[in-house]
């Protein structure tokens, strides 16, 4: 049997920053990965994504300025931004995130890691073999999820799409029909329709991004529409079935309408990834989510021993937030290990209390929208005073400037009874770096009259934090 202090089932995002954290500090840790280190955000998710995204948009801001317009004529090449988003991934091979964890002097145990009672993980090896690990301070699990299939006859049976094909094909389809009106849906629904593809959208709500603010959704569907692409909404897919000659897929909707395409998407939400991780071997039912507290200890299970980090546990399924979870669940283990509580609020280093209001998130649509902090729906449900402070962003000098056209808007939610900002929504180009500042106001909890205080630069896009306090009042 193998002896740390800590070991880590998972080597994404989060598994790897725990790691790191708690050696830091001084204890020794194990990490356990069954497929690559870097997890689904590095080689299927996130970084091949944004990677398929970037020159679409690159070349629409380009075409957006007079004068660099007439230069940019034609269209993507496919081949070359796959082989650019080829160099972000190393199509998986994971040799130089596994060597960072060898140089950061966390070991590494490639394998399939389950729990087997307290404080000791069994790792299924690739030649069979089983080892034993045994934790003195913590088990920290980081297994995160995996995509969820629509109820739809016949979808597991034509080699759909997830997340994980969307985003490592070589190969544009003609024709794509994507399930789904998440981000997921939004970003590859943008990616493959600049690469080319057809695409149509089929999406059970009536809008899109159901859970950001309207004007969101109705933003991205306006510039999914500009880009050609066909956005159903309020329909289902009912039944899929692939022709074995000509490889075509056909779509049965719930309008009875029939649509004959290349791949099908399903981008309908995750699962955890917990349904074999022996968690019935400390008293949890296998499959569920792992609720935590704020240092992101399992609150079903008695002592400090047993913790999840990142999407596993439901929190705030964002790799930014997954690595947010892990410095506090680090810090928090290193205090423990310590011999001191660790007792969370007053904005300890080991409180992932961000959490609950203050996550942000970014979209890479065209246009781009971001957001941070509660909705006005969520506020008033949360009985604050709830004031709404809006502002085009096409009128701040520094947007014309940006680009001919620029079209934005920003969305402000204030809690009167403070006097500071508690929720912002931003859309247009840039809206993904602008959002910090609001983070940075919400997080900081910033007083208004004090917020006034922070002069943007002129001409900037950010001078709409000056034509929004203004619109306030101040």
């Amino acid at each position: 049997m193998d002896t740390y202090d800590v070991v880590v089932v998972g080597g994404g995002p989060a598994g790897e920053v725990v790691a790191d954290r708690t050696v830091r500090s001084g204890l020794t840790t194990v990490v356990v990965e069954a497929e690559a280190v870097g997890g689904e955000c590095s080689y299927r998710a996130c970084v091949p994504s944004k990677a398929l995204l970037r020159p679409g948009a690159a070349r629409a801001e380009a075409r957006s300025v007079e004068g660099a317009r007439q230069a940019v004529t034609a269209a993507l090449d496919p081949v070359h931004v796959l082989a650019r988003r080829d160099r972000f991934t190393g199509r998986g091979d994971d040799t130089g995130q596994a060597d960072w964890l060898g140089g950061a002097g966390i070991a590494l145990v490639r394998g399939h890691g389950r729990l087997a009672g307290e404080r000791r993980v069994e790792v299924t090896e690739a030649d069979g073999g089983v080892r034993t690990l045994r934790a003195r301070r913590a088990v920290v699990v980081c297994t995160g999820t995996e995509p969820a299939l629509p109820p739809v006859e016949g979808i597991d049976r034509i080699g759909v799409w997830t997340n994980r094909q969307a985003t490592t094909v070589d190969a544009v389809p003609g024709r794509l029909v994507v399930i789904g009106g998440g981000v997921v849906a939004c970003e590859m629904a943008t990616a493959w329709r600049s690469l080319g593809s057809s695409v149509t959208l089929l999406v059970r709500d009536q809008a899109l991004l159901s859970d950001w603010e309207p004007c969101a959704g109705e933003e991205v569907t306006r510039g999914l529409n500009d880009l050609g692409v066909t956005v159903r909404f309020g329909v289902s897919a009912v039944r899929v079935a692939r022709d074995d000659a000509t490889r075509t897929v056909t779509v049965d909707t719930d309008d009875g309408t029939t649509l004959v395409c290349d791949e099908v998407l399903a981008a309908v939400g995750r699962r955890p990834r917990t349904a074999d991780l022996g968690l019935d071997s400390v008293g949890v039912p296998a499959g569920d989510w792992l609720p935590v507290d704020d240092t992101c200890r399992v609150t079903a299970v008695e002592g400090d021993w047993l913790y999840a980090v990142g999407d596993v546990n439901r929190r705030a399924p964002l790799t930014h937030m997954a690595k947010y979870q892990a410095r506090a669940c680090a810090a928090a283990i290193a205090e423990r290990a310590a011999g001191r509580p660790a007792v969370t609020g007053d904005r300890q280093p080991w409180s992932a209390e961000a959490d609950r209001f203050a996550v942000p998130q970014a979209v890479f649509t065209r246009p781009e929208v971001a957001s941070v902090g509660l909705t006005e729906r969520a506020a008033r449900e949360a009985a604050l005073a709830v004031r709404v402070v809006e502002y085009r962003i096409d009128d701040v000098a520094g947007a014309a400037l940006h680009a001919d056209g620029y079209r934005g808007l920003a969305k402000l939610v204030v809690d009167e009874g403070r006097g500071v900002v508690v929720g912002c929504t931003l859309t247009g180009p840039m809206a993904t770096e602008l959002i910090h500042t609001a983070t940075v106001a919400v997080v900081g909890e910033v007083p208004l009259e004090r917020l006034w205080h922070a002069v943007p630069a002129f001409p900037t896009v950010s001078e709409v934090w000056l034509r929004l306090l203004e619109a306030y009042g101040l």
